[in-house]
Formats: structure tokens, C-alpha cells, sequence
């Protein structure tokens, strides 16, 4: 398993905006081959401030299927505007320590 995860800095006065369009997005990425489970979490530290972590079976089900997707196109067209900086993005899977 695969964790996607971002930190998204969303413009002032923007959040309930954002939350909004995310409502809309995550049908797109919820039906995706590959998709396992996402939390998107509002910090409460930084007004604005969110942190999105999303479970894929395999990095290729995020960036060579979802990414290149007419799907993602569309997430993108509800999202991306939101965003100032654009986003990191980083991808991390599980350390077994019981090995």
C-alpha cells in the first residue's frame, strides 16, 4: 500500500469554498481502480491549512493511472485554484519493524 500525501495551503477566505469543490472531487477519486481510503484533515494550528493523505493499492494506480486520467482533469479543474503555494506532493508505504 501506497500513502499519498499533501499538504494543501488553500487562499485566504477560501476554505469553506474548497471544502465545497473537494465534496464535489472525491467521487472522481473514490471510483478510481487502485483507490483504497483518503482522510482530508483541517489543521488547527493554521487557518487554512489542510493535510489530504490518500491509500493506493500501488504508486502506479496514482500516477500513471489516476494522473493521466480524464478524471484527474476534472479534479484538477475543481481544485487546483484553491491553492497558493501549490502543493507538495509525496508518496510513502509502510516500514515493517516487525522484520
Amino acid at each position: 500500500m501506497i500513502l499519498e500525501a499533501v499538504e494543501l495551503c488553500i487562499k485566504a477566505g477560501r476554505s469553506k469554498a474548497f471544502e465545497a469543490a473537494f465534496r464535489q472531487a472525491l467521487p472522481l477519486v473514490q471510483s478510481f481502480d487502485g483507490f483504497i481510503s483518503y482522510e482530508l484533515q483541517r489543521c488547527v494550528d493554521r487557518e487554512n491549512h489542510y493535510l489530504l493523505l490518500i491509500r493506493w493499492q500501488t504508486l502506479q494506480a496514482h500516477t500513471e493511472g489516476f494522473r493521466l486520467s480524464p478524471q484527474y482533469q476534472q479534479w484538477k479543474s475543481l481544485l487546483h485554484h484553491f491553492y497558493d503555494p501549490f502543493p507538495n506532493l509525496w508518496h510513502y508505504e509502510l516500514v515493517d519493524l516487525d522484520s
